[in-house]
C-alpha cells in the first residue's frame, strides 16, 4: 500500500508522517485491498475557523472499494486521529460484507460412516 501525504498550506508535526504510517499499516489487518491512501492537510487561515483550522482527508484508491474520511481540529494529528477512526469504521464494514456468515454446524457436516 502506497502512502501519499499532501500538505496544503499546513504545517505539521515532525513525527506526522510516521504516525500516519503506523496507523494506515495497522489497517492491513482487515484485508481490505487498497493500493494507495492518499492523507490531505489542509489548514484554513479563515480566524473564524478558530479551533477548527486544520483539516484531514484520507482518500483510498485502487482495485478496493472508494473510502474517503475527513475531520476538523486544532492541529494535523488530532485532525488524523479523527478521521482515522471514521475511515477504520468504513474499512470494519467493508471487511464484514466479505466474510462469509455461513452457519454451518456440526450436525450438518456430519460424516456418514457406513459409506466409508
Amino acid at each position: 500500500m502506497e502512502i501519499i501525504i499532501q500538505l496544503r498550506n499546513a504545517q505539521v508535526a515532525e513525527d506526522f508522517k510516521g504516525i500516519v504510517n503506523e496507523k494506515l499499516k495497522a489497517l492491513a489487518r482487515f484485508n481490505v485491498k487498497m493500493d494507495r491512501v492518499e492523507v490531505e492537510v489542509i489548514e484554513e487561515k479563515n480566524p473564524r475557523q478558530g479551533k477548527h483550522d486544520h483539516k484531514v482527508v484520507i482518500t483510498s484508491r485502487g482495485a478496493g472499494p472508494l473510502l474517503r474520511a475527513e475531520a476538523a481540529e486544532f492541529n494535523g494529528v488530532a485532525a488524523f486521529d479523527k478521521a482515522i477512526a471514521s475511515f477504520e469504521l468504513q474499512i470494519r464494514k467493508v471487511h464484514e460484507r466479505a466474510k462469509e456468515h455461513g452457519r454451518d454446524t456440526l450436525r450438518d457436516r456430519a460424516i456418514d460412516l457406513n459409506n466409508l
